[in-house]
């Protein structure tokens, strides 16, 4: 299984909606490495869903449901999506300060590249981050 991170504005759309509709496809991605890193999620892999804008934080844990296909919202291009499903809100967020101040969380892809809408996570920042979120695997 490989690990996960996927960013949204909560204005555009946010953890709340996402638990709401159940399932979504994460469409929308125009940036080469993070479609190349849509394009390597496998079914059941896991992923924190990240607010950004004036929150950021890690809010929630998602599971990929079907792996990549065609960006249906993109006419021109070799743009892919996935569906991901919400499995639970994290007990607490994990703040972006939080994941630059901590010694395993710092060597995030996300917290070196942040515009990076998708990108990996290590088993290890995995499991830091459900520790600093008060929860177990």
């Amino acid at each position: 299984m490989n690990y996960w991170l996927v960013k949204s504005e909560p204005g555009a759309y946010s953890w709340a909606a996402f638990l709401k509709e159940g399932r979504t496809a994460w469409t929308g991605v125009r940036n080469f490495a993070a479609r190349n890193h849509l394009r390597a999620m496998k079914s059941g892999d896991r992923a924190f869903f990240y607010h950004s804008g004036e929150e950021k934080s890690v809010v929630g844990l998602a599971r990929v449901e079907r792996e990549f296909y065609p960006d249906p919202t993109e006419k021109e291009g070799d743009w892919s999506c996935v569906d991901l499903m919400p499995e639970k809100a994290l007990g607490l967020p994990v703040t972006l300060a939080q994941i630059k101040a901590d010694t395993i969380l710092k060597e995030m892809i996300m917290a070196k590249q942040s515009r990076l809408s998708v990108s990996p996570v290590t088993g290890a920042q995995f499991e830091r981050l459900l520790k600093l979120a008060g929860m177990k695997n």
